[in-house]
């Protein structure tokens, strides 16, 4: 959570920075809003890939509620989209998210949140079958680095920075940030983070950790997670869907059950014809193309 935690250190350097060359003219930003009536983001599609962009730059794109019923509704669409066969997620230059909105939230009670389940409609994102890369710039911070994680694949830029500075508002992560971080960067690294609330991340000790996957120039973002995302949505999307259901059930699951759940799904995908027209491609030395049955 929380953009009203900055440090003026940080963003100094930050906001000094040029503005990405892949920026939205007027026209096509008012095409996007008008096809989507969405107040807070902005959706478009590449080839077989949708992109998601959260669009509250003057919050630096804060999470706020409607901005999140938002990105789970364009989620679903992408995701119901049998044209899609992945998904990117990304913010701004200057901020992925900085944050939950704090304003909204600070008078919430105990009673508020538990009986309206406060934050529950986050995990939404985490049952969308298809595969979501966070290209994340700028700010990951509290409820923006657990989105980032949310995702499957985070690829960063230059002067990407993630954190969890819940702590200093009196409360702790609760979108993921104390289970999903622990499996990112490891115990030591996790406590540091979410119980001092200042100990952020650079892109690049976050790849090391192997909480991003790739670092590439700012301006470059985007574009590399829509080729990853291109090259993940031209394989058999059931072999795609199956191996992402897979990954995440390793969290979940002992080894041995894990196992299993792999050796099932392995056996399955030679049912369809995508398994067929995969290893005939093989076999005759030529590119497959997949029907995605």
């Amino acid at each position: 959570m929380f953009r009203n935690l900055i440090s003026t250190s940080i963003t100094k350097p930050l906001s000094a920075q040029k503005s990405s060359a892949r920026t939205f003219t007027s026209a096509a930003v008012l095409r996007q809003a008008a096809a989507s009536n969405y107040q807070h983001i902005l959706t478009e599609t590449r080839g077989k890939v949708g992109l998601v962009t959260l669009n509250r730059p003057k919050a630096l794109n804060a999470l706020c509620n409607d901005l999140f019923v938002e990105v789970n509704e364009a989620m679903k669409n992408f995701d119901e989209d049998a044209n899609i066969g992945a998904i990117v997620l990304t913010g701004s230059e200057k901020a992925f998210a900085a944050g939950a909105d704090i304003k909204e939230m600070k008078d919430n009670t105990f009673v508020d949140t538990y009986k309206k389940d406060f934050l529950g409609h986050w995990a939404k994102i985490s049952e969308v079958k298809k595969p979501i890369i966070a290209a994340v710039n700028g700010y990951a911070l509290g409820g923006g680095c657990e989105l980032a994680m949310s995702c499957d694949i985070i690829y960063a830029g230059e002067k990407a920075v993630f954190g969890q500075p819940e702590i200093n508002l009196g409360i702790i992560p609760g979108a993921g940030g104390t289970q999903r971080l622990v499996k990112a960067v490891g115990k030591s690294r996790a406590m540091e983070m979410v119980l001092s609330g200042g100990a952020n991340l650079t892109a690049t000790e976050a790849q090391t950790l192997g909480l991003v996957s790739k670092v590439v120039p700012a301006d470059q973002l985007v574009d590399e997670a829509i080729k990853t995302a291109g090259k993940i949505a031209s394989k058999s999307q059931a072999s795609v869907q199956m191996g992402k259901e897979l990954v995440n059930k390793s969290y979940e699951v002992p080894l041995s059950a894990g196992l299993r759940w792999e050796r099932a799904y392995f056996q399955a995908l030679f049912g369809t014809a995508d398994q067929k027209e995969g290893m005939g491609a093989f076999a005759e030395k030529r590119n497959p193309n997949f029907t995605n049955n």
